[in-house]
């Protein structure tokens, strides 16, 4: 099988890619339950597309090696781990100081292959950052990961393991630097909070902020101690629109890595900041959301690319298609070819769909004032952080791939004398078949969400979560709970959720 990407004709991007593609056939078959707008078939659907498309062949196409609980304890709790391991839709009325302990049981359900589903995300994730710290590949893409807003002990926002985060510590490895960048609509409060306190991970999250879930995310947030003007982010309104949404994403992200000078970067291509999402209240076009993944390639610097948040599924398809695409360097046709989930995407049957006609709330005075203030900020960094080398610990154990396996689909070798957590085997397949439910295309429920922020506090946290970190070759602050001393004095409520109750 070709393991490269194509190359693009001409100009400064034409640099060939080497692309490696993460995808488990059996993802698509978890289902979080009757009327929940987080459908992990979407990512079934974007495979059908890119095999139908011609696109596989000019990838690596990697089954993921389930991430195991040590794995996963890199950043997360043992006891919030050992809970999601164990928890059953038959245990769970058995355990509801748990449940509401780890925030489990509303916008995150608990349903059949819970942890299996996690393993499997979380290892496509950690296995493209192996990939790319080897120099395997220049862009390693895992659609099913992305979920940017799971705490160290807890679950939120449809989020149970927060899968980049722990892509991040892998990449830390290698890397002195890692720039994370979330075009999704909500708040990657997860990632930016676990590395808040840093200077060796900068975290710049486009989002809409104004009672919206999380409700983090201001512009004021800036990082803390070492890691001071390291979190940025871009509070927008409703109804942004491509022309917008690149005056600010350019010039922010071209003045980043050229202060920063990251080793590799991570994208998170959450797909509900396109126009019509069933959750999203953005008016991005499809082309407008991949010029983002576009203008990151650029750099030629090692890419992570991962999924996210879309709730239109037909519409996430269709966007991670054409952004698997760019990342190739192949303009796919908008003439949908027949496949097996073509009804989907009547009565047009194209890739490309017009964003809508919708108010653009974000005026050029509010869009100057926010692009002013966050150059200003980038301003204050000299220049890039330079960190003392230390011991390199092991890199995650992963076998390689089994390369004259005919089925593109296998990555493992069974006969690999990879070491194997005997103990804690990835659980037997238990899992629902997604059951097709019709999308309300203008759903009243894209208002449903939380209207202030999620709060915690510290010190309990800390006590709850204290747990030594060692994963990293060079100095770095543990992956924290955010504090902001000017923000300590917020109130804060229970957790609110993502999606109003079906």
């Amino acid at each position: 099988m070709d393991t490269g990407g194509n190359s693009l004709p001409s100009g400064a991007d034409g640099v060939k890619r080497k692309v490696s593609y993460f995808y488990d056939p059996e993802v698509g078959n978890y289902y979080y339950g009757q009327g929940h707008p987080m459908k992990p078939h979407r990512i079934r659907m974007t495979h059908a597309l890119l095999a139908h498309y011609g696109l596989l062949q000019h990838m690596q196409v990697l089954k993921p090696f389930p991430a195991r609980d040590r794995d996963l304890c890199r950043f997360h709790a043992d006891d919030y781990v050992s809970f999601l391991r164990g928890i059953t839709p038959e245990t769970q009325q058995d355990q509801l100081r748990q449940l509401k302990r780890f925030n489990v049981g509303e916008d995150c359900p608990v349903f059949d292959g819970l942890y299996s589903f996690c393993q499997t995300y979380a290892g496509g994730s950690v296995g493209g950052a192996v990939k790319l710290n080897h120099g395997l590949c220049d862009i390693a893409v895992n659609w099913a990961g992305g979920l940017h807003h799971a705490k160290k002990c807890e679950a939120s926002g449809f989020c149970y393991v927060n899968d980049i985060v722990l892509a991040i510590l892998e990449l830390l490895k290698q890397h002195e630097r890692v720039l994370y960048v979330d075009i999704d609509i909500h708040h990657g409060d997860g990632v930016e909070e676990a590395f808040y306190t840093t200077d060796r991970v900068m975290t710049v999250s486009f989002h809409k902020f104004g009672d919206y879930f999380p409700g983090t995310g201001d512009i004021r947030d800036i990082g803390f101690g070492k890691g001071k003007y390291y979190s940025l982010n871009v509070p927008l309104d409703d109804g942004i629109d491509d022309e917008s949404y690149h005056f600010l994403f350019k010039p922010i992200i071209g003045k980043v890595m050229e202060v920063f000078r990251p080793g590799a970067v991570v994208l998170q291509c959450g797909a509900d900041s396109l126009s019509g999402d069933r959750l999203g209240c953005f008016n991005l076009s499809i082309k407008g959301h991949a010029e983002c993944v576009r203008y990151m390639r650029s750099f030629n610097v090692p890419l992570l690319l991962l999924g996210g948040g879309g709730y239109t599924i037909r519409n996430v398809a269709r966007c991670w298609c054409y952004e698997t695409g760019v990342a190739l360097g192949i303009e796919v046709d908008d003439k949908m070819p027949q496949h097996e989930y073509y009804e989907y995407f009547g009565p047009d049957y194209a890739l490309h769909v017009a964003p809508s006609n919708m108010e653009n709330k974000n005026s050029h005075q509010l869009l100057d004032e926010i692009r002013a203030k966050l150059l200003d900020n980038l301003s204050k960094l000299r220049h890039a952080p330079s960190v003392q080398f230390q011991e390199r610990p092991p890199d995650t154990e992963l076998p390689e791939a089994d390369e004259d396996h005919d089925d593109g689909d296998e990555r493992w070798d069974p006969e690999s004398d990879m070491e194997v957590d005997e103990e804690h085997k990835p659980l037997p397949s238990r899992v629902k078949r997604e059951i097709v439910e019709p999308e309300a295309k203008d759903s009243d429920d894209k208002k449903g969400v939380a209207e202030h922020s999620r709060g915690f506090d510290t010190a309990a946290e800390e006590t709850a979560c204290s747990k030594a970190s060692d994963v990293c070759p060079m100095p770095i602050d543990e992956p924290n709970v955010k504090v902001e001393q000017e923000n300590l004095n917020k109130p804060f409520d229970q957790p609110v959720q993502m999606y109003p109750k079906p």
